[in-house]
């Protein structure tokens, strides 16, 4: 079971559900939670940025990563949308099983 926790954010709540919605349908991600906005300071194009964005984090399996990076990239308004990985070292056994049992592996 080598789950994932996905990192991303997104500039609106429409946004959010949108992507939530599809990854989870289409069984890239077994959950994804939307949390509140938060506040993002950054540099972009030379140029100081500020702005309100909504975190997404995506449970998924590191068989699925590519697809689901292709489909999130592909979904996202951004050019550049920051899509962060991370494993996940431990969890109840129980939670990472249904992850692993919820998403399909797939090529891309």
């Amino acid at each position: 079971m080598n789950c994932l926790m996905v990192f991303c954010n997104v500039p609106d709540e429409t946004t959010a559900r949108h992507i939530a919605h599809v990854l989870v349908q289409e069984q890239l991600a077994a959950c994804v939670n939307i949390l509140p906005p938060c506040q993002a300071v950054y540099r972009w194009e030379g140029a100081l940025q500020e702005g309100s964005e909504y975190p997404l984090l995506i449970k998924t399996t590191a068989a699925a990563y590519a697809a689901l990076e292709q489909r999130l990239q592909a979904l996202h308004p951004y050019d550049v949308p920051e899509i962060i990985a991370l494993p996940v070292a431990q969890g109840l056994p129980a939670y990472l099983t249904w992850v692993s049992s919820e998403v399909v592996s797939r090529e891309c």
